[in-house]
């Protein structure tokens, strides 16, 4: 196995059905969000699947460990994260989910035959999954350029993501994307004319607590009209613990909207 970047982690995902190699501090870091946007889809899918902004690989390997015949396609831009998602895939323990899964270096945002050139060709993929950057500029900074490039909103970053994902995914294909509520409705803006029968999950840290993300599923070319879901709570009153549900989802073990 080719050595690993320093200052690294090496952690358990879905109960140790796999393990990513991930920036110790200076990066982004994996956890909840990833796995809950991997729950977004369906348990029987068996296509294509492309995980825009993969980072190290987090969420599109946990698509591969629960959706054993999916084929997964980590696109990173950042030359740093994208070595952490190659050591990951390089990871023995990983053979059985690396077998099914291939790294793309290629920016989300190209366009035209730019996007193509890069490996991303119009109607290639089944599926789309992201997790784009949603805290804008003012909010608190981080001293770190590799963490503030994967967290940090750049005008008009929804609008060129989803306008990539509505090239690259074929007509009645899916789309899932996590993010904060604040971006819901430049989210659902982007979505309009490109993606149908969107569903929409909030997700609670505690029954009474104001929702911290939204998860949202969608079809391609589809017209179908908009569904708010049952949300999903992290946590049950005065306990640290997951919900039975959200442990679940956090170990690949249920999807999130239940198909």
């Amino acid at each position: 196995m080719a050595k690993a970047p320093a200052d690294f982690t090496i952690d358990a995902f879905h109960r140790g059905a796999f393990f990513l190699i991930q920036p110790a501090e200076k990066g982004h870091r994996a956890g909840m969000d990833a796995m809950t946007l991997a729950a977004a889809v369906p348990s029987g899918f068996a296509g294509r699947l492309a995980d825009l902004g993969a980072g190290a690989g987090a969420a599109g390997l946990a698509v591969a460990a629960r959706c054993k015949k999916a084929k997964v396609v980590l696109v990173e831009r950042s030359a740093d994260m994208a070595a952490y998602a190659n050591r990951t895939l390089e990871h023995p323990d990983n053979a059985a989910v690396a077998a099914r899964a291939s790294l793309l270096i290629a920016d989300v945002t190209l366009t035209g035959k730019a996007r193509e050139a890069a490996g991303l060709a119009d109607g290639s993929f089944d599926f789309a999954i992201m997790n784009p950057p949603f805290n804008e500029g003012h909010d608190r900074a981080t001293p770190h350029a590799l963490k503030r490039e994967a967290h940090v909103m750049e005008d008009g970053l929804i609008e060129a993501w989803i306008r990539t994902a509505a090239a690259i995914v074929k007509p009645r294909g899916g789309l899932a994307v996590i993010t904060r509520p604040k971006s819901l409705t430049a989210l659902l803006d982007a979505l309009s004319g490109r993606f149908g029968n969107a569903e929409i999950v909030p997700v609670h840290p505690r029954a009474e607590a104001p929702a911290i993300r939204v998860i949202v599923r969608a079809v391609r070319a589809s017209r179908a009209a908009l569904s708010l879901m049952p949300p999903m709570i992290l946590h049950n009153a005065g306990s640290h613990a997951f919900t039975e549900r959200a442990d679940a989802i956090n170990n690949g073990r249920a999807s999130l909207f239940g198909d």
